[in-house]
């Protein structure tokens, strides 16, 4: 994954998952596999949507 260096010298992945209109079950799945392919930035906005994120996580 590539990352941005930030304004305070920080680094921060450029692509990451948005959770945001999943259903719990599709949150926990893209979550899964967006993991194993190498994401860091998981969106979890929604808090819906937090409880299905930390199972994949």
């Amino acid at each position: 994954m590539e990352n941005m260096k930030l304004n305070n010298n920080l680094e921060c992945p450029m692509l990451g998952l948005g959770t945001f209109m999943l259903s719990p079950e599709d949150a926990y799945t893209s979550t899964l596999e967006a993991l194993k392919m190498g994401y860091s930035l998981i969106d979890t906005a929604n808090a819906l949507y937090e409880r299905a994120v930390g199972r994949a996580i």
